[in-house]
């Protein structure tokens, strides 16, 4: 089984890249702005929603994200521990939400400490509704994930056969297949999680 949402483009990459921007604290910092952007444009295009990007949905280019980002950075704003929790980042993406004018979607936190098959359930009911999910990881035990540290990203699909479960992670205008049991299972005490959305 394999589903893999219609994810917006960005010129030629793959959602937005922080490594565009031209402030050094949204650089070094607004990966969290940078999938409230790429939810935001998805569902301006996919949805009708079009108070939510005020750039042109169908073909959104660097330019426009760029100044998108501006607006979406005193919402998510880079800050000196980052956005390290699921709580700051829901009142970021509901206070842009209510200042457009949006009243068709909600957000609610899916802690990292809930049990890995809750969280595949979770990751799989979500592309199936066709909605990106915003991820957390904070510490992880894998230096091969040294990229995905500390980091916020979207999910944008899945392929599972059998016991395994892969999720099409989202990141820096790339996307890259992880093995969703891995990314769940950090070792550390201190876990992010995801941003589970709902159209209402």
């Amino acid at each position: 089984m394999k589903k893999e949402l219609d994810y917006i483009r960005v010129d030629d990459a793959i959602g937005g890249n922080q490594d565009w921007f031209l402030d050094p604290f949204m650089k070094g910092g607004g990966c969290a702005a940078v999938t409230a952007c790429d939810l935001c444009i998805y569902f301006a295009r996919q949805s009708g929603l079009g108070e939510l990007y005020p750039f042109d949905q169908e073909r959104p280019c660097k330019e426009d994200y760029i100044q998108f980002s501006k607006q979406m950075k005193p919402y998510l704003r880079p800050r000196w521990k980052g956005i390290d929790t699921l709580d700051i980042y829901l009142e970021g993406i509901h206070a842009y939400w209510k200042d457009v004018g949006c009243e068709a979607l909600e957000a609610a936190g899916f802690s990292g400490t809930e049990p890995f098959e809750e969280a595949r359930r979770m990751v799989r009911q979500q592309i199936d509704l066709e909605m990106p999910v915003p991820f957390l990881t904070l510490h992880h035990k894998n230096p091969k994930l040294k990229d995905y540290v500390w980091h916020w990203y979207n999910l944008a699909g899945y392929k599972e056969a059998g016991e395994e479960f892969f999720v099409k992670a989202v990141t820096y205008g790339e996307f890259e297949w992880l093995d969703l049991r891995e990314l769940w299972d950090t070792g550390f005490e201190r876990r992010g999680g995801m941003i589970l959305l709902k159209r209402v």
